[in-house]
């Protein structure tokens, strides 16, 4: 895995921004970071004409700046080093993405806004335009990493999601499960009987798990669990396990490829990134 060296916190001044900072400290100190950028932007063509005159003698940046780092010197507890940026560009999507590259940024936090009104970045524009790995957080999440679920199709796609979670492993002492999540070809549904068509392929989907932890050599503590999701889509079959089992952390990879499920394939990445979800989740690049 590729140290996580440069972070970038995405701040739009609303009241998820105070969990992001939280959580930035937390992963921070965790990891031990070199740097952390906090970047806000501002939009300024939004803002009506009906107030250029009132605002035209008015610093924004400076403002903003001093309310960010009064809030961020508050919140982020960690001794890792860190910045306030603050830019104007009609997209915050390609603001962020110049941050990435120029900064060197080697995993961005965003805020899950997905329902929620804001000027939050949260799009599937972002996961395609980020060449880092990126951490979703909801509002409100706790700081903390003990029980993490690793998405797995056994492709070569997914090993570098679990040097992800072997290293958080070992900075957090978080329990670590490899879950993959299959759907049986409706195809062959009207000429096999269900019971012999899951009980086959779930056989044959545990050896090639097997085959799969061998190859990629997970130093630690790893655990694992086939589930059928015939019922519900897969994204939202994980996300709906993961929240009833207090899961603090989904890894998954940007993309992946499998005969029988598509958890890391780019469309449902996706989807999981734009749920309205109560867990983090990180996407390995």
């Amino acid at each position: 895995m590729t140290e996580i060296k440069n972070i970038l916190v995405a701040l739009d001044l609303s009241d998820i921004d105070n969990t992001l900072i939280e959580y930035a400290s937390f992963i921070a100190e965790s990891l031990k970071v070199e740097k952390v950028y906090f970047v806000h932007n501002i939009k300024k063509y939004e803002i009506s004409e009906l107030f250029e005159e009132q605002l035209k003698d008015i610093n924004l940046d400076e403002i903003i700046g001093d309310e960010l780092n009064e809030k961020i010197t508050e919140k982020f507890t960690s001794s890792v080093s860190w910045e306030v940026l603050i830019s104007e560009d009609p997209y915050s999507e390609s603001l962020i993405n110049y941050i990435v590259d120029k900064y060197v940024i080697h995993l961005a936090l965003i805020g899950n806004k997905n329902k929620s009104r804001g000027t939050g970045v949260v799009s599937g524009k972002l996961l395609r335009l980020l060449k880092c790995n990126i951490l979703s957080i909801p509002k409100d999440t706790t700081p903390a990493i003990t029980s993490i679920w690793v998405g797995t199709d056994f492709s070569n796609a997914s090993r570098k999601v679990f040097k992800v979670a072997e290293k958080l492993q070992k900075t957090t002492t978080a329990k670590v499960k490899a879950m993959h999540v299959y759907n049986v070809p409706l195809q062959f549904s009207p000429y096999i009987p269900k019971e012999h068509l899951d009980s086959k392929i779930e056989n044959h989907l545990k050896e090639k798990y097997e085959k799969f932890i061998k190859k990629i050599a997970f130093n630690g503590e790893l655990t694992s669990e086939i589930i059928l999701g015939r019922d519900i889509g897969i994204a939202e079959k994980l996300i709906s396990k993961a929240e009833a089992s207090g899961v603090d952390l989904i890894i998954v990879g940007d993309k992946g490829r499998n005969t029988f499920s598509s958890l890391l394939i780019g469309s449902v990445t996706e989807e999981l990134f734009n749920q309205d979800m109560e867990v983090p989740l990180w996407i390995v690049k």
